[in-house]
């Protein structure tokens, strides 16, 4: 047996690469949760409104949703009073052609009528924000007001002739909101499924590094819940504001159902994110609570002081002990 000279101070290469560790980790699962509502916001403004199918097909429901259908109702019998001139019968005649109006809204014609006139309405929307165009985007209803006259003409209305097809619009999104929305909105598609991706591959890094990867778990995962949850906190804020500068309650009432609608994808996927998130930081909770370990070096030495096999200090510990040899 021979003695090792005396040493003190820290184990060679061991203390400064854990000090490095202990702070690179949490700024990068820091930066991780930061991504989670950037991702679900980029993710969203490439695949939910930037594609025409899907914008549709988020859309379509509401054909059945009384606030855009009162709020259709009102539009087109506007525009075709506006055209025509019926004597002292007006207001009657009004009335009976916003009711015809708000029944040909309760079925299947008006429903494709409503798919057309939204493909075109996001063909406009996608143009402006690629392109820059100034004016404000509508939802054209003329289909609509040609299925009314012809379900009028079969119906034997008298005046149903003389009812223009005119381009009666209902504004989707106004000229200085677009203007406003244009170059976020453009960096949020352009973005895409970067974001969360990264999101991902900075979770990673940041648990490979972190000194206590049980601790680090927990509070990643309550972060991305956090970060999420601010997010649906967030939804309803905007859509107060959006739904500010609309003034009548009927087109307030259409507004707020299209909003909804638009952002649906975005709160599930932020309640699913938040419940994840939840159920992973307790379950890594309560396997650190009740002794459950994660695989690891010390669990490997344990197992081997388990079976029988001698346990040896490792190289540096050699160095580190002063006043003991080993062999």
């Amino acid at each position: 047996m021979t003695r090792t000279g005396t040493r003190t101070g820290t184990l060679p290469g061991t203390r400064p690469s854990r000090a490095v560790r202990a702070v690179l980790a949490p700024v990068l699962l820091t930066l991780a949760c930061l991504l989670v509502p950037l991702g679900t916001l980029s993710t969203w403004a490439a695949y939910e409104i930037g594609d025409s199918g899907r914008y549709v097909s988020a859309m379509a429901p509401l054909a059945a949703d009384p606030g855009v259908q009162d709020a259709v109702g009102a539009a087109v019998t506007t525009g075709i009073m506006a055209n025509i001139s019926v004597g002292p019968l007006q207001s009657t005649v009004e009335q009976y052609l916003h009711d015809a109006v708000v029944s040909f809204t309760d079925t299947p014609a008006f429903q494709n009528a409503w798919n057309t006139a939204n493909k075109a309405a996001h063909e406009a929307v996608q143009r402006a924000l690629d392109e820059g165009g100034t004016g404000a985007v509508t939802l054209d209803l003329a289909p609509v007001t040609q299925q009314v006259k012809r379900q009028l003409q079969d119906d034997g209305v008298p005046f149903a002739a003389q009812i223009p097809v005119t381009h009666t619009e209902i504004t989707v999104v106004s000229a200085g909101d677009l203007a406003g929305l244009r170059r976020w909105f453009h960096l949020l598609q352009l973005a895409g499924p970067w974001p969360p991706l990264a999101s991902l591959v900075l979770t990673a890094a940041g648990l490979l590094l972190a000194p206590r990867r049980r601790r680090a778990l927990v509070a990643t995962a309550l972060g991305m819940a956090l970060a999420a949850a601010a997010l649906l906190i967030a939804l309803p804020i905007a859509r107060s504001l959006t739904l500010g500068d609309v003034d009548s309650d009927t087109d307030k009432a259409a507004a707020g159902a299209v909003y909804d609608a638009l952002t649906q994808s975005m709160r599930t996927v932020s309640w699913v994110i938040v419940g994840v998130g939840a159920a992973v930081a307790v379950a890594a909770w309560l396997t650190g609570r009740f002794g459950i370990g994660l695989p690891g070096r010390g669990a490997g030495r344990a197992a081997g002081r388990a079976a029988g096999s001698p346990v040896r200090p490792y190289p540096e510990c050699r160095e580190a002990v002063p006043g003991r040899a080993f062999t």
